[in-house]
């Protein structure tokens, strides 16, 4: 093969990307989205929805698989959040997403990069339940579960975005699985509502966010239990992470412990306590 073959070769492979959904509007999902430390665009998703486009350094630069460090920050996101948070990332090999909501645990799905399903059907019904889709687009779901030889990782997360468009999402333009990080975010910086979601240009103070990522913190005496609990999962996930060098497990696990102290620290000390 040529250099010029080769050349072509590789530009016509799906480059490595990623995309953040949240079913939540701009303005709550941006303090939570800060505590992520990576420089993300932040825009309008359809009604209801925001959407998070990452710069993609920690696969770009760290070599972590794109995957692994989606799946962390979807977690991260969702966590003690009321919305839940959905990832989809492809690489030149797969593509896929990872649902979390809340504590339980994340639900994904993938594609090889020819489209054959290499998931497991049940995530797909679990990932429709948790999202409160209806029936009807349940079945649309189960046809990305099986063979199809006219689609590929792209067309199985183009088909995912058509089901959800019915559920509220609306990407706005140009924003196309497949695409690198750098075009998706220059096709996000046309859009007229994007923002910057700041991470590590921001100082550390700003970096800390205010009481609505504790909306539990006076809701009643469950609260500090919910507190503690965080900081329970948050130490042994983030050990875990640096252990393997998971930027975005690690990032999960800081955010739960940032979660929990705040909690406990927006909680009212009584003279007994």
């Amino acid at each position: 093969m040529s250099t010029e073959q080769s050349r072509s070769a590789r530009e016509a492979q799906p480059a490595p990307g990623a995309l953040l959904l949240c079913r939540a509007e701009p303005d709550s999902v941006a303090p939570v989205a800060r505590l992520l430390r990576e420089d993300m665009l932040l825009a309008p998703a359809g009604e209801g929805w925001s959407v998070l486009v990452p710069e993609g350094r920690p696969w770009q630069e760290g070599g972590e698989p794109v995957d692994r460090v989606l799946s962390g920050w979807a977690l991260a996101l969702a966590v003690g959040a009321p919305w839940p948070a959905l990832a989809l990332w492809w690489d030149t090999e797969r593509a896929g997403y990872s649902l979390a909501s809340g504590f339980r645990r994340p639900v994904g799905y993938e594609w090889l990069a020819n489209g054959t399903p290499a998931g497991v059907d049940e995530a797909m019904h679990t990932f429709a339940a948790r999202l409160g889709l209806d029936p009807v687009l349940d079945e649309s779901l189960d046809e990305l579960t099986r063979p199809d030889p006219a689609s590929d990782a792209r067309a199985r997360l183009r088909g995912l975005l058509a089901v959800l468009q019915r559920a509220g999402v609306y990407l706005p333009d140009g924003l196309a699985p497949g695409d690198s990080a750098d075009r998706l975010r220059a096709a996000a910086s046309a859009h007229p509502h994007v923002r910057p979601a700041e991470g590590t240009a921001r100082s550390e103070a700003d970096a800390v966010p205010p009481a609505p990522l504790v909306p539990w913190a006076a809701a009643g005496p469950w609260a500090r239990a919910l507190s503690l609990a965080q900081i329970a999962v948050g130490l042994p996930l983030t050990a875990w992470g640096l252990h393997r060098r998971s930027g975005g497990w690690t990032t999960a696990g800081a955010l739960l412990l940032a979660h929990g102290t705040l909690g406990l620290a927006c909680w009212p000390v009584s003279p007994l306590d």
